[in-house]
C-alpha cells in the first residue's frame, strides 16, 4: 500500500511517475513538530536506505544530511555525499518505507540526538511524503521501485572491466594501457577519459595536440573490442570563441546570478557558467552537445562535477583576497590564525555560493539552493533524453556522480572520489543494498580508490569485491601510484580474478537484468531474506547477490582469511583464478575460512545454481550459449537465464528467459 501526503506547496521533481491521489488523513507512524518528522524507534529497528552515505547498512546512531557535496576524504564523520537519496526503510515489528520529495536539503537525525528517535527536518516545509507499508521489506522495495518508474539499463559492454586514471593525456598513453592489457590477457572493456583529452578542460572538445587522431583511436580500440569512455563537467567555460559557451549566452541558457548577469564560478577551466539543467530549453541544448562525441564513435559517458562543484565563486574569492591582504599585515595569534585558516578553507562549495545563483525551472525563478540536490540528476537526464533523440535503438553507457532519485531512470552512478583505504572496500559493499532501493542498480566504487597510494593486495581484495558489482572500474587520481592491473609484481593473479567476472558474466547480467526489469534488488542485505534470524540481521559485511549466491569479501589489511556468518546451510565454491578448486558444503553458522590475496569465495545457496561461462577478453568474447552449471541443488533443477543482444534499450522480459536444467 503507498499513500501520498502533501504539504505546502511543494516542487515537482519529477522524480515520482506515477503518482496516486494524495491522502487527507495523518500520516501513520509519523509525528509532526514544525518541519520535522518524528518516529519513535524500537530496540530491534533497522534502518535501512539512504542511498550513497556513510557508515552502515544499518543507519542508526548517526545523523545524515540530503545535500549533494563533493567531499573526497569521507569518514565516519561525514554527513553527506554526492547523492540525495530520501528513501528509508524501517525494517522491525513495524516495516515500512518512507520517500521524501523535496529538492532541498534534508537531514535524517537517526538515534543520534535520541538513541530512540529517528527525526526527519526539512529545510523547506513544501513537501511531498510517501508512505508505502503493508509488506516485507523486498515488497516495500518493488512498490516503491513501481512508484519512481524503471531502472537505467546500459549496454552489455559497460558489464565488462573498465580501466581509468586522470591523467590519461595523449593518445599515445591510451594506446600503451590498452597493449598493456592485452598483451598480458588481462580482459578489459573499456578505457575512460578524464578531462585531460579536451582543450583546455572545456566540454565538448578535444585537445588536437595530444588526441589528433581521436576518431581513429576510437576505431582502433574498437577493433580490440574496447570502448573509449569520455568525461562531461557541469561547468562551461567562459571563453570567446568558444561555441559552447557563446550558444549559452546568445540563448540566456546559463545560471543567473542575483543581479540577472550569468553566474561566475571557478571549476577546472577556471571561469565558467553553469548551464541551468532545471531549464527544458536549455536542458533539451545541452543534451544534444552529447552527439558532438556520439558522431566520433563514442558510446559511453560519464557525467562528473555535477553537485555542482564549484572551486570559487568570482564575488568570494574578491572577498577572500581582500580579507588576506589584512591578515598579512597582522600577527596571526591562535585565534586569527584559525580564522585564517577557516577562510581559506571555505573558498569552495561555499553555502553562501550555492545561495547566490538562480535557475528558471518550469517557467519561475528559484534559487539554486532550494533545488540544489536536482542539478546531476536533470544534467543526466538532459544526456539520456539526448540519447533517446539521437541513438534510439541503441543502450548509451551513461553515469554520474551526483544524482537525486529519478536520476536512476537515465543513468548509474560511481560511488565518487574514494580513498586508497581498506575502510572504504567495505564502504563499497555496504551502499550497495541501499543504492538498490533507490533504483540505482548499475553502480559501483573505484576500486583501488581514487586518492591516495594503493598497494596490491588492497587492490587486489578490492577487485575480488568489485568483480561482482554491476559497474566495475579502476580509477585513480594524478599524482598517485599506477594501479592498473599490470602495475603490479603479481599479474597472473589479477588475470585471474578479472578472469572470473568475465566467466560469470551470464549470471550477473542476467539477475541485474532480472533485478531491473522487475523492480527488485540486485544486492540484498542477509535480513531481507532471513528477517528472523537476529544474526543475518546485523551482519553488515556480506551480500547476497541475484537469487544463487551470497559474498563475503575480505577487506582487512594482512588478513589470511576472514569469519563468515551462513544463515542456513550452503555450497563453497572456491576459486583460484578462473578454476574451481574447491566444493563443498558448509552448515548454518559461523566459519572462520582462509582466503589467500589470489582466491575468491562465494557461496551457492541450497536449492540455486549459478551458470559460468569459459571467460574471455572482453564482453563480447564470452560465449553465453555454452555454459557450466554449478550448484547446491539436484538434478533436474533450474536455472532462469536472461540474454539479451546487449544493444537494444527496448527489451521484454520474458521474451528473452531460458531455463537452462542442471542434468
Amino acid at each position: 500500500m503507498i499513500k501520498r501526503y502533501v504539504f505546502g506547496t511543494p516542487l515537482e521533481t519529477d522524480a515520482v511517475l506515477n503518482k496516486p491521489a494524495a491522502c487527507r488523513d495523518k500520516p501513520p507512524y509519523l509525528g509532526k513538530c514544525e518541519n520535522a518528522l518524528i518516529y519513535k524507534m524500537d530496540g530491534e529497528d533497522i534502518v535501512y536506505g539512504l542511498g550513497e552515505n556513510v557508515r552502515g547498512m544499518n543507519k542508526r546512531g548517526w545523523i545524515y544530511e540530503s545535500n549533494c557535496t563533493d567531499d573526497p576524504v569521507h569518514l565516519e564523520e561525514t554527513k553527506s555525499l554526492y547523492g540525495a537519496h530520501n528513501f528509508i526503510l524501517v525494517s522491525g515489528e513495524k516495516q515500512f518505507g518512507l520517500f521524501l520529495d523535496t529538492p532541498g536539503k534534508v537531514v535524517f537525525d537517526i538515534g543520534y540526538t535520541n538513541s530512540s528517535q529517528l527525526k526527519i527536518t526539512l529545510e523547506d516545509g513544501d513537501y511531498e511524503l510517501y508512505i508505502i507499508d503493508g509488506g516485507t521489506p523486498d515488497d516495500i522495495i518493488t512498490w516503491f521501485r513501481e512508484l519512481i518508474g524503471p531502472s537505467y539499463l546500459p549496454p552489455k559492454w559497460a558489464f565488462g572491466f573498465g580501466q581509468s586514471r586522470w591523467s590519461y593525456a595523449s593518445s599515445a598513453e591510451v594506446r600503451q594501457v590498452a597493449a598493456r592489457y592485452r598483451e598480458n590477457h588481462i580482459p578489459l572493456d573499456s578505457i575512460y577519459l578524464d578531462i585531460d583529452y579536451m582543450e583546455r578542460y572545456k566540454d565538448f572538445t578535444i585537445d588536437r595536440e595530444a588526441f589528433p587522431d581521436f576518431e581513429q583511436l576510437v576505431e582502433d580500440m574498437k577493433q580490440q573490442g574496447i570502448h573509449l569512455v569520455p568525461i562531461i563537467d557541469g561547468g562551461v567555460k567562459i571563453e570567446d570563441g568558444y561555441d559552447v559557451y557563446e550558444e549559452g549566452v546568445k540563448n540566456g541558457f546559463f545560471c543567473k546570478d542575483e543581479d540577472g548577469d550569468d553566474f561566475v564560478v571557478g571549476v577546472w577551466p577556471g571561469k565558467c557558467h553553469f548551464p541551468d539543467m532545471l531549464d527544458e530549453k536549455a536542458r533539451a541544448w545541452f543534451g544534444d552537445k552529447y552527439k558532438f562525441l556520439l558522431d566520433k564513435g563514442i558510446e559511453g559517458f560519464w557525467n562528473d562535477m555535477n553537485e555542482p562543484a564549484i572551486f570559487y565563486s568570482e564575488k568570494r574569492l574578491k572577498k577572500v583576497f581582500e580579507k588576506l591582504e589584512e591578515y598579512r599585515k597582522m600577527n596571526l595569534d591562535v585565534n586569527t590564525f584559525f580564522e585564517f585558516q577557516d577562510l581559506v578553507s571555505t573558498i569552495s562549495k561555499n553555502p553562501e555560493d550555492y545561495r547566490s545563483f538562480y535557475h528558471t525551472y518550469k517557467g519561475k525563478r528559484i534559487r539554486h539552493d532550494k533545488v540544489h540536490n536536482l542539478f546531476g540528476y536533470f544534467m543526466t537526464r538532459s544526456a539520456g533524453e539526448a540519447f533517446e533523440r539521437l541513438e534510439p535503438d541503441k543502450r548509451i553507457l551513461m553515469f554520474s556522480r551526483a544524482s537525486y532519485i529519478g536520476m536512476h531512470r537515465y543513468g548509474g552512478i560511481w560511488t565518487g572520489d574514494n580513498k586508497s583505504w581498506w575502510s572504504h572496500i567495505l564502504l563499497n559493499l555496504k551502499m550497495m543494498p541501499s543504492l538498490n532501493m533507490c533504483g540505482f542498480l548499475y553502480s559501483g566504487a573505484d576500486i583501488g580508490g581514487f586518492g591516495a597510494d594503493a598497494t596490491q593486495d588492497l587492490v587486489m581484495r578490492w577487485m575480488a569485491l568489485g568483480i561482482f558489482m554491476p559497474l566495475m572500474r579502476d580509477h585513480s587520481a594524478r599524482g598517485t601510484r599506477r594501479q592498473e592491473a599490470y602495475a603490479f609484481e603479481d599479474i597472473e593473479a589479477f588475470r585471474g580474478i578479472i578472469g572470473l567476472r568475465y566467466r560469470l558474466l551470464p549470471y550477473l547480467y542476467s539477475e541485474f537484468m532480472k533485478a531491473a526489469l522487475k523492480n527488485e534488488m540486485y544486492a540484498r542485505p542477509l535480513g531481507f531474506v532471513w528477517p528472523e534470524d537476529r544474526i543475518a540481521r546485523r551482519v553488515e559485511d556480506q551480500l547476497l547477490i541475484g537469487e544463487s549466491i551470497m559474498i563475503a569479501p575480505v577487506y582487512e589489511q594482512n588478513a589470511v582469511g576472514r569469519t563468515v556468518y551462513l544463515p542456513e546451510e550452503m555450497k563453497l565454491l572456491r576459486f583460484h583464478g578462473q578454476e574451481v578448486t574447491e566444493q563443498r558444503v558448509l552448515p548454518a553458522g559461523h566459519h572462520f575460512l582462509e582466503i589467500p590475496l589470489e582466491e575468491v569465495v562465494l557461496f551457492i545457496r541450497k536449492g540455486c545454481l549459478l551458470p559460468l561461462a569459459s571467460g574471455g577478453e572482453n564482453v563480447e568474447q564470452v560465449d553465453w550459449n555454452q555454459l557450466k552449471l554449478y550448484g547446491f541443488a539436484e538434478k533436474g533443477d533450474s536455472y532462469e537465464l536472461y540474454d539479451d543482444d546487449g544493444v537494444s534499450p527496448h527489451v521484454i522480459l520474458e521474451e528473452n528467459l531460458r531455463r537452462i536444467v542442471l542434468k
